[in-house]
């Protein structure tokens, strides 16, 4: 299954994009509307991209009221809905405000490198989740961490469905002439064909930590990136920075990728399903992708 990563598309400005992927994933919503950082909040990088938009959003009352109906009826696939918050408290009421919605699948937003407020912690936060509703709970992690591992089965023995692998890594950009910061709070979330490798490190630990379905993602740009991805334990497969220059991407990735399985000389792309690991080692590694 194809998805986008959250932030990097508007369904609503771009729906045939939108309607190309399985499943559309949600801007990160917060309890109250939220602003952003100041601009500049976008850089280029020689490999990809920086931001820092600070999870910019109209808050959880007008996107239940308004956004959210126009998702489902404009766009006609699930909608995966990304939470976030700065409590534990913040996650939980949004998730059991979401009961009454038609989400498929709430994200639970753990890893933005891009807001000065300190969360409690990934398992706190999903177990409040939890006990709020009984709508399939994804935690998005971030790499940053020295375990993700760790990080994954904490989620899991908290309640967590699935996983979403991985969020950006926090990078800075100078501007050649003046040798200052481009973008204004100095740091922001780098993404692009150089979060790549660092994703399939992490969708490879956190598989084997954990076993449950994962939603990889990080540099994706080639159906060649999304096998690999596969391989590495992901069920599901997201596009970021892609869609910002390629709107076809989503149409392009899914061909590139059943031509990437043929070369690996498998029938599909379900057939490479955990191919990285030890099965030996892993024995829930040998559960195919549902693609």
């Amino acid at each position: 299954m194809l998805l986008n990563a959250s932030g990097c598309l508007d369904a609503l400005v771009a729906p045939d994009v939108a309607r190309q992927l399985d499943a559309f994933v949600t801007k990160t919503i917060t309890p109250l509307p939220r602003e952003g950082n100041a601009p500049q909040r976008i850089a280029e990088t020689a490999h990809g991209m920086l931001n820092a938009i600070g999870l910019a959003n109209p808050g959880r009352e007008r996107f239940l009221g308004e956004m959210l109906p126009r998702l489902v009826v404009t766009l006609d696939i699930p909608i995966w809905v990304s939470v976030g918050g700065f409590s534990a408290q913040d996650y939980a009421e949004t998730c059991a405000a979401l009961d009454r919605s038609e989400a498929a699948v709430i994200e639970l937003n753990l890893s933005c490198p891009n807001v000065d407020e300190a969360a409690d912690g990934a398992a706190e936060i999903v177990a409040a989740c939890r006990d709020a509703t009984p709508i399939p709970l994804y935690a998005k992690l971030s790499a940053a961490h020295p375990d993700v591992g760790a990080v994954a089965r904490a989620v899991a023995d908290a309640g967590a469905d699935g996983l979403s692998l991985i969020n950006t890594l926090r990078g800075a950009a100078l501007d050649p002439r003046t040798l200052k910061p481009v973008l204004a709070r100095t740091t922001g979330g780098l993404s692009g064909p150089s979060l790549k490798p660092v994703a399939l490190a992490a969708v490879h630990a956190c598989y084997a930590a954990t076993g449950l379905p994962i939603v990889g993602m990080g540099g994706v740009t080639t159906g060649q990136d999304a096998l690999e991805l596969i391989a590495c334990g992901a069920r599901d497969v997201a596009l970021g920075t892609v869609l910002f220059s390629d709107p076809d991407a989503p149409a392009r990735v899914r061909a590139e990728l059943a031509e990437a399985a043929e070369r690996a000389g498998v029938a599909s792309p379900d057939d490479v399903f955990a191919d990285a690991h030890d099965a030996e080692k892993h024995p829930h590694t040998r559960r195919k992708v549902t693609a």
